[in-house]
């Protein structure tokens, strides 16, 4: 005979309510570094990767129902991210080192 699966609590109103108002935060956020852009300098794309990172992960936990999941899923999400910003960082580099390729039709 199969066991029932496991059930969790789900998230009531409150915590819906409290991860739309960080999204939207970190979204008019994105928005204002964007716009300030000529006075961040240098710092705009960190903070655009901070804030795009804080999102990915209120969204996967949340809406994607990782944080009640198994290690193992949540695991996988992580690498994931780990990979994509290792490869950012990467052509973020060589770009810096090489600049930019030179596009030839």
């Amino acid at each position: 005979m199969a066991e029932p699966p496991v059930t969790h609590a789900q998230p009531g109103p409150a915590t819906w309510v409290r991860v739309l108002v960080l999204l939207t935060i970190a979204t008019v956020l994105e928005v204002l570094a964007y716009v300030f852009e000529s006075t961040l300098g240098v710092l705009t794309a960190p903070i655009l990767i901070l804030f795009a990172i804080v999102k990915f992960v209120l969204v996967v936990a949340y809406y994607m129902h990782l944080k009640y999941d198994a290690r193992l899923l949540t695991g996988i999400f992580t690498w994931g991210m780990v990979i994509a910003l290792s490869i950012f960082m990467a052509m973020a580099a060589i770009y810096h080192i090489y600049g930019q390729p030179l596009l030839t039709p």
